[in-house]
């Protein structure tokens, strides 16, 4: 495996192959053990009413989606120092937890029979937890500076409120800005993707097509175990979409949406690329916003912006396929995505 260092390329598409194998391998065996335990979504009754055939599908695919990631990288990834180790544990972490948040919050909606699950306040709270642990460690032992750069403009300094507290023979730093901005970055896309997961194949084809984006800027950054790790992201999400898309054999749940989220997120500031991720996941940005606006707009006028939101429900109701949404959605995802990547190089000459 050693010699494979050698052809960071080859390691990519391996990844690639070896997560989606995985997926592909496990999800079946996933599925029959849901369908016996009757494990089954549990479909909003105020969402499209064309969704209500899909009530008890199973759901919580996102348990293998984090397996064949993190089998993947543990199996490809070569730390080569405890930088790079850290770095890679940082994203495994962070992906890791943020995933068992969004199963504790699939079991509930299983075990209570309501789509609500766990409440905001106990979700904002333990991705607070995340956020932060994740931003002191990065800061402290992952060597990332508490910038944040404008493509093709100005960087600004978030570090200059920082507290430097004497710890176990060191020195703990704490940058109070970048520390909220994290968290902001970190809490807004998970979330995000978590809202885009609303129909068969949706957060799984965009998740696959922004994961080849990050993918390909870290490696152009020169951080081939990240992009090992977003590589791996990529290949899961494929061999999950063999089964999830229309009609839909299984769903990710919140497990597969957080951890994917948080992924993204973590990857974002490792390869610091806070504001790029923000235009490759440009499509997870609107369908947050097209929540946000709606709930704002009703709050003031009682009137509603969008026939639904999220965003692909609104398209729904204004009588598109399922599939013609999910497809489209795919294509503007691949706009953003170019359009990131594309600023990406363009900073990097």
């Amino acid at each position: 495996m050693a010699a494979l260092v050698q052809y960071p390329t080859f390691l990519l598409f391996l990844a690639i192959f070896v997560a989606m194998a995985l997926a592909m391998v496990l999800l079946p065996i996933w599925i029959r053990i849901l369908r016996f335990k009757q494990i089954g979504q549990q479909v909003r009754a105020d969402g499209p009413q064309r969704h209500l055939v899909k009530q008890g599908t199973p759901t919580m695919g996102g348990v293998v989606i984090l397996l064949a990631m993190l089998l993947t990288v543990l199996v490809l990834a070569q730390p080569t120092n405890q930088v790079d180790l850290v770095r890679l544990l940082l994203i495994s972490g962070a992906t890791l937890i943020a995933g068992v948040i969004g199963l504790i919050d699939d079991l509930s909606k299983v075990f209570k029979e309501r789509s609500l699950g766990l409440r905001p306040n106990a979700k904002m709270l333990t991705m607070t937890v995340v956020s932060v642990t994740f931003c002191l460690t990065a800061v402290n032992l992952g060597d990332i500076a508490p910038t944040v750069s404008i493509p093709l403009g100005p960087t600004f300094d978030l570090g200059v409120l920082t507290s430097s507290i004497p710890l176990a023979g060191g020195v703990l730093k704490i940058p109070w800005l970048y520390l909220v901005f994290v968290f902001l970055l970190m809490a807004g896309l998970t979330n995000a993707v978590n809202l885009t997961d609303g129909l068969d194949g949706l957060a799984g084809g965009t998740v696959m097509i922004v994961m080849v984006a990050i993918a390909a800027i870290a490696f152009r950054a020169d951080l081939i175990n990240v992009a090992i790790f977003a590589a791996a992201a990529t290949g899961a999400c494929v061999g999950f979409l063999w089964f999830n898309s229309y009609p839909a054999g299984i769903f990710m749940g919140d497990t597969g949406s957080f951890a994917l989220g948080a992924a993204f997120a973590a990857i974002a500031v490792i390869t610091k690329t806070e504001v790029i991720s923000l235009v490759v996941g440009g499509i997870f940005i609107i369908e947050a916003l097209s929540v946000i606006i709606q709930v704002a707009y009703f709050k003031l006028t009682r009137k509603r912006v969008f026939l639904m939101a999220p965003l692909h429900h609104h398209f729904e109701q204004k009588g598109w396929s399922e599939v013609k949404v999910v497809i489209r959605f795919w294509i503007i995802t691949a706009l953003f995505a170019s359009i990131g990547f594309a600023m990406y190089f363009g900073q990097s000459l």
